[in-house]
């Protein structure tokens, strides 16, 4: 497949773009900073803007068969980046015929009650409610095959292979188990129009997205 990460630069989508390009893809990495990233046979530096215009956007992705965003402002740019800029994507996706779209998001993002209830989330409200707006509008407004995956706390640490899906509390994530979340789901339909909520449990990665 052609897939197009938006946010190619960051932490999570690096290990995505390793798990892909491993899979078979050709992987397309928009970022403001494509010059950072490698060209290969696979990877294929875009230079992409989440200030860019829902038409601007759809003339960089219109070839693609699917779509992850996995941008973060980390608290710099919230509005225009994690919310508004998720949602152009989206709406650019529809514009020009791409239906698969995978957005990381940040664990009960839709539940806003439990945001003061959980350690991990009480100093990151903005974020949620970024967060909260993008995913309503994939589920509400868009008829987009979407998966959103909610991580709790991300950590830099090796990957562990296993994870606790939906679960009740957060808890903690290493990044190499998010990503590979994230690239598993891109052909399974039994994700599609699914919110999957993740932490570090105790079952394999594949058996775990087999339940679903």
């Amino acid at each position: 497949m052609r897939v197009f990460i938006a946010g190619a630069t960051g932490r999570v989508a690096k290990y995505v773009i390793d798990n892909l390009t491993v899979d078979g893809h050709t992987v397309y990495c928009g970022s403001r900073h494509s010059e950072n990233i490698k060209e290969t046979e696979q990877i294929k530096p875009v230079n992409f803007d989440l200030h860019l215009s829902k038409d601007e956007m759809a003339e960089v992705i219109k070839n693609m068969d699917a779509v992850y965003f996995l941008a973060g402002s980390r608290g710099k740019d919230l509005l225009q980046t994690d919310a508004f800029g998720a949602v152009k994507l989206m709406q650019a996706c529809e514009k020009v015929g791409i239906k698969r779209f995978i957005i990381l998001s940040s664990i009960f993002a839709l539940e806003p009650e439990k945001w003061a209830e959980e350690t991990s989330l009480k100093n990151i409200t903005n974020y949620n409610i970024a967060k909260f707006f993008a995913d309503n509008y994939l589920v509400t407004s868009t008829n987009l095959d979407y998966t959103i995956i909610q991580p709790t706390l991300l950590r830099e640490t090796d990957g562990t292979g296993k994870v606790e899906l939906n679960p009740e509390h957060d808890g903690e994530n290493p990044i190499p188990d998010v990503a590979a979340v994230l690239s598993s789901v891109l052909n399974m339909e039994s994700t599609y129009k699914k919110v999957i909520k993740m932490r570090s449990g105790d079952t394999p990665i594949a058996n775990a997205l087999a339940e679903i």
